[in-house]
């Protein structure tokens, strides 16, 4: 029978050194994992005096857990200060690799685990977003009765890479990018701190700690990793001071890489499209920069530019669809980085034109007339002529009027049998105009209606 050591975990291997007391194996972020809670930094609001999370973890009354959000922003700190702090064996799995027959054997393990020792164990299982439905369900009976205690961590929104019922069994909480003030603080610790640099000689500028601080957007992993990289490629001087100015900083870290997977993909082209609905340029470029940025498909940014010219500008400014037609067809010709331009002009017009939702609204209200109401028959006048029997019948009934023949290019007659009022053009724009000519038609069918009565 397979033996458990219920008390310890694998051995952690002996570490190599670069500068003396550094270690190369064990990377910095790691060797800086809070080791309480009143060392974690940042998620105030859930983890301040009082907020849910927190009272959670210290009275250990919870069943299973779903933290979600940016990358380095402290999933995996915070499932391991849960675990230390309800005095929990700490098991870590990856939805990247794992199957159902690992899951299976850690739950055996950890009843094995409570059976013996009396000790829970908290399943931590990274990315779990990356589990299939089958995957999830098979963690629901032990999640129920006891058997493990569940922190899932995930990138992406838990609503729609999670299964409902292992959901509403979970407490659910998104942690927010950490402040440029945060990423700080975790910097000038590991400078000092005994797990980080506290055995170099090493000075570290203003100017470096506010450079890498705001660079790395919010993610603590990436400030700490540029800083380690900072430190262990820079040579001491003649006394063995390590000197790391903003030039170092800049040179140990890549290009700014935007958090941009699903949910920033989403969140950020729902930023672009309210800012122009709200008739903000500045916003709708800035969200626009970001976009291009992260190197987002420049046909989507001006396909939503062209729905939104339909949905909310509308008959305002019957130029705006005309534009952004002209804009999508132009970004294909001319690719990036010029591309960036012409979607510029787009999203500036888009954002000063007058706005009207009108035309929007007309075919949403047509559309549930159709699809929860009678469908009403087309009227015999004006059915197409060649169509079966519709000849014969449009003998019998009142002839169509062709309002060419009329003066104004108008003349009264049914179109739809019953009365609506899907298009209501806005007093903005063009359309004060569109809504001026419909009043002036609406009169006409009305003194037509009244004559008729009279007669």
């Amino acid at each position: 029978m397979e033996q458990f050591d219920f008390y310890s975990g694998a051995s952690e291997p002996e570490a190599e050194t670069v500068h003396s007391g550094v270690s190369s194996v064990m990377p910095l972020a790691a060797r800086m994992r809070p080791s309480s809670l009143d060392e974690y930094i940042g998620q105030r609001h859930i983890l301040g005096p009082g907020k849910l999370l927190r009272r959670a973890i210290t009275a250990d009354r919870f069943t299973s857990i779903i933290l979600s959000g940016p990358p380095g922003t402290g999933k995996t700190s915070l499932a391991e200060l849960i675990a230390s702090t309800t005095n929990s064996e700490f098991v870590r799995l990856s939805g990247v690799n794992c199957s159902v027959a690992d899951i299976r054997r850690q739950v055996q393990i950890a009843i094995e685990r409570q059976l013996a020792v009396k000790r829970k164990t908290t399943l931590f299982i990274d990315e779990i977003h990356r589990f299939n439905k089958a995957q999830q369900d098979s963690l629901l009976p032990d999640v129920e009765n006891g058997n493990i205690r569940l922190v899932g961590a995930t990138t992406h929104n838990p609503q729609f890479y999670i299964i409902g019922a292992l959901l509403s069994r979970s407490l659910v909480f998104t942690l927010e990018a950490l402040s440029a003030e945060d990423i700080r603080i975790l910097l000038e610790r590991a400078i000092t701190h005994e797990n980080g640099f506290a055995s170099l000689k090493l000075e570290v500028s203003d100017k470096a700690l506010d450079f890498l601080a705001g660079i790395c957007e919010g993610d603590a992993r990436k400030a700490l990793t540029a800083l380690e990289i900072a430190v262990l490629t820079t040579e001491p001087d003649k006394n063995g001071l390590v000197k790391i100015s903003e030039k170092e900083a800049s040179d140990s870290i890549q290009r700014k890489i935007i958090n941009y997977g699903d949910d920033g993909h989403y969140d950020t082209a729902s930023a672009f499209i309210k800012s122009m609905r709200g008739s903000d340029p500045d916003a709708a470029v800035y969200w626009l920069a970001k976009m291009l940025h992260a190197g987002e498909d420049i046909r989507f940014i001006a396909r939503r530019i062209v729905i939104f010219a339909s949905e909310d500008i509308g008959n305002a400014d019957p130029r705006a669809i005309a534009l952004a037609t002209s804009a999508m067809h132009a970004i294909d010709m001319i690719g990036m980085p010029e591309a960036r331009i012409i979607l510029a002009q787009a999203a500036t017009y888009c954002a000063t034109a007058p706005k009207s939702n009108a035309a929007y609204k007309a075919v949403s209200e047509a559309l549930d007339d159709v699809q929860n109401e009678r469908v009403q028959a087309v009227p015999v006048h004006l059915r197409d002529p060649h169509s079966t029997g519709a000849a014969e019948e449009q003998k019998k009934a009142e002839a169509y009027k062709y309002p060419h023949n009329f003066a104004d290019g108008f003349v009264v007659q049914e179109y739809m049998g019953i009365a609506r009022d899907y298009y209501k053009p806005a007093g903005i724009g063009y359309e004060e105009k569109i809504k001026q000519r419909l009043d002036y038609w609406k009169q006409c069918r009305a003194m037509e209606k009244n004559n008729a009565q009279r007669s």
